[in-house]
């Protein structure tokens, strides 16, 4: 019976292809060394994040997501100042539907706090939100369409969204793409997978320091390349990444107040503000992932043998 609850629980939302919910996600990286561009010195970024995702049943054709993810940046934002830590809470709340044989969708709110959590203000709080089209085009391929948006400190940032899933009728070739924010291609080879990956997206945080107002904030632009060995334990419920890569990730801070008329993609209209620190360079990084993922598939034949 419990098993069948989970079943109940989780089978709206994947639609053919994906049979599979990634609940719990954790990881921790750190760059090598990131280069103040035009300034002697440099410094490094430790990342930690927590990511969850659960759904909640609540029609044969409707469910609700809930959730919530946590990150942490540290880093000199500055050559030769105290390290800094940047933290962002997102909760996640949202809907999927199931309209047709083909086509689904999902809307999901995602209001945040984000700042170094010196102090938390009414102006830490951002709200965004995304919302994802999808066609079944096959038993193996689904389509994707859909836009991202949210409203920062630096202004609104938003983008649209094209992308596909596949697995190969084996199982061991997967594409997951919502470009131009995620992208992952795998293979599995049993026990062990081999993959790519790419993320990239727009985030900001207030800045306190030991202040009562925030005087500035910082902009983050993310670009992350990496190659990774994926170890698939216990049947494949847990994931334990290796990820190795290419981090152009740059911490520029500005003035609070100062803002751009739109973010688009990679785009910024508008922007004539004036950055208060260098540039920082990229760097090769390393990160340690931890996944633990729910089989749709396997738990939906098991209940079919009990049945039976």
């Amino acid at each position: 019976m419990k098993r069948f609850l989970l079943i109940l629980l989780f089978f709206p939302l994947v639609l053919g292809a994906q049979e599979y919910v990634d609940v719990l996600k954790i990881g921790y990286g750190q760059t090598f060394n990131n280069d103040f561009a035009d300034a002697e010195g440099s410094t490094y970024v430790k990342s930690f994040e927590v990511d969850l995702t659960y759904p909640v049943v609540i029609h044969e054709n409707h469910a609700l997501i809930t959730g919530l993810n946590f990150s942490r940046n540290n880093l000199e934002l500055l050559p030769g100042a105290d390290f800094t830590s940047l933290y962002s809470t997102t909760l996640k709340l949202g809907l999927a539907s199931t309209l047709s044989e083909k086509w689904s969708s999902t809307v999901i709110m995602l209001p945040k706090v984000a700042s170094d959590y010196e102090k938390i203000k009414g102006d830490d709080f951002y709200f965004g939100g995304i919302a994802l089209l999808k066609y079944q085009k096959t038993d193996y391929l689904k389509y994707r369409f859909g836009l991202y948006a949210t409203s920062e400190a630096f202004g609104l940032f938003t983008t649209p969204i094209v992308g596909w899933y596949y697995l190969s009728p084996n199982n061991r070739f997967e594409m997951d793409m919502s470009l131009p924010i995620v992208a992952d291609v795998n293979y599995c080879f049993g026990a062990t997978t081999i993959g790519i990956d790419y993320f990239g997206i727009g985030r900001s945080f207030r800045l306190y320091g030991n202040a009562s107002e925030s005087s500035a904030y910082v902009d983050l632009s993310s670009l992350e390349f990496a190659g990774y060995v994926q170890f698939n334990v216990l049947q494949k419920s847990v994931l334990l990444r290796a990820k190795l890569g290419y981090s152009s990730n740059n911490y520029e801070v500005y003035a609070d107040g100062e803002t751009i008329d739109l973010g688009l993609s990679a785009f910024s209209f508008g922007d004539d503000r004036t950055q208060l620190n260098p540039e920082l360079n990229g760097g090769i990084f390393l990160k340690f992932e931890a996944v633990y993922r729910f089989h749709l598939k396997k738990e939906k034949e098991e209940i079919e043998t009990i049945i039976d």
